[in-house]
């Protein structure tokens, strides 16, 4: 176990809104391109060297290989929680069009209701609300708990507000909360009623699904009177394949999910399933002083995780830690010092829990790295996020290390199917 203080600096998420971003420096060609071959070599560096107890992702392989190899059609659905890396979708979104070129297009999954929060985007589920919706939950997790799967909730009391998704899908299902008194919806498609339903009922999560014409669709929901009305999502479905769903908070830390009620998010985790949890989290936690010890965040990253797996006692479970993150420090750019700290900690706490981990700052280059990045424009001057080509870099990390795990798996698993007996091999196949 890590002990010793973390070193604390203004977390980002309170300084990003007393600052602007800080001016990207003059970089000429020459040192854009020498970092960038810097960053090319970190990559090719830690190839393979950084995804821990890889076991763990068992599960996962098995659901992965099932699917390729037609074995079986259940979708294999990804859920990513996570911070404002996770958000924007731009990392997500380039491990989605990864892994659905290689298993196949399973739909958007779950996607939040509206545009909860400035910055929330899906690529693959565009959504979008009128202005009397209000968010709940958000980073703060201020409030009851009912924040759904995505610890988000978007409410209503007045007629006529909507949301609407845009998407591909054969099956449809609304998460909502189901309240005393709770208002009533009408369902569009395209301009065509679906259905009317009420969230009336006994405190608790609600749902209601539907089997459209596979296909593009446009989906709309329209309040019907002044009741209250709370919104948590949409999950949009193929047939089979992957989904890959992002359900990032800006600012967000990990222990927000402990925030969300239980009961509520076990539910909603049973109807999803999942075959994989990924979890990335910690650039806020690292200058956050409420986790001056790293045994205190370690303790609490274990209850999270003890939390998931209960909940989805399937599902494969990794950690992508937090990459190099500077700040400055009286004028000085230098690296953050609690990244250290929080980097052990998770560590720590997968190996009791026998979770997968990857280290992405050390993916990365290690400390340090950052820097590089930046120059080579494939990190933002916050020295925190990535540009657009950056985060593709990032998924094209994570994908390679984890097909090459898949590769491993679907190798043993093919030479033991072949050992098998004859009838026992027909059998599994």
């Amino acid at each position: 176990m890590v002990c010793g203080l973390f070193l604390s600096a203004t977390p980002f998420h309170a300084a990003a809104k007393k600052k602007k971003a800080p001016a990207a420096a003059p970089v000429s060609a020459a040192a854009r391109a020498r970092a960038l071959n810097k960053v090319d070599q970190y990559l090719a560096d830690s190839a393979g060297n950084t995804l821990e107890q890889a076991g763990a992702l068992a599960p996962a392989m098995e659901a992965f290989f099932r699917l390729s190899s037609e074995q079986s059609r259940d979708p294999v659905h990804i859920l990513h929680f996570g911070d404002s890396h996770t958000a924007a979708d731009e990392w997500t979104g380039d491990l989605r069009d990864l892994l659905q070129q290689r298993f196949g297009n399973g739909g958007s999954g779950f996607s939040l209701a509206g545009r909860p929060f400035l910055g929330y985007r899906r690529f693959d589920a565009p959504g979008g609300a009128t202005s009397g919706w209000h968010s709940e939950g958000l980073r703060t997790g201020l409030g009851d708990g009912y924040f759904g799967l995505g610890g988000v909730s978007i409410s209503a009391a007045s007629a006529h507000q909507s949301v609407y998704l845009e998407t591909e899908c054969a099956r449809l299902e609304i998460d909502y909360l189901q309240q005393p008194g709770g208002g009533s919806l009408a369902l569009y498609d395209g301009g065509q009623l679906l259905d009317e339903f009420s969230t009336d009922g006994v405190l608790g999560p609600g749902f209601v699904s539907y089997e459209p014409t596979p296909g593009p669709h446009r989906f709309t929901l329209v309040t019907q009177d002044s009741r209250p009305v709370r919104l948590f999502g949409w999950v949009a479905d193929r047939d089979a394949g992957v989904t890959y769903e992002a359900l990032g908070i800006n600012g967000a830390e990990a222990s927000l999910i402990l925030r969300w009620d239980e009961s509520m998010l076990a539910t909603y985790l049973q109807r999803r399933n999942p075959g994989l949890i990924v979890l990335s989290y910690g650039t806020n936690e690292a200058s956050d002083p409420n986790w001056r010890s790293s045994e205190d965040y370690q303790a609490m990253f274990v209850s999270l995780l003890q939390r998931l797996r209960g909940a989805t006692a399937t599902a494969s479970i990794l950690v992508l830690g937090p990459g190099d993150r500077w700040a400055q420090y009286r004028g000085v750019w230098r690296e953050v010092p609690g990244i250290d700290g929080i980097v052990a900690a998770q560590r720590n706490a997968c190996r009791e829990v026998r979770c997968a981990f990857w280290d992405t700052r050390e993916r990365m280059g290690g400390e340090g790295a950052m820097r590089d990045w930046v120059t080579a424009g494939l990190a933002q001057p916050d020295h925190v996020h990535f540009t657009a080509p950056g985060y593709r870099r990032l998924a094209d990390a994570l994908f390679q290390d984890v097909i090459g795990q898949y590769e491993i798996y679907r190798k043993v698993r093919l030479d033991t199917a072949d050992r098998a007996p004859h009838g026992q091999a027909n059998q599994d196949h």
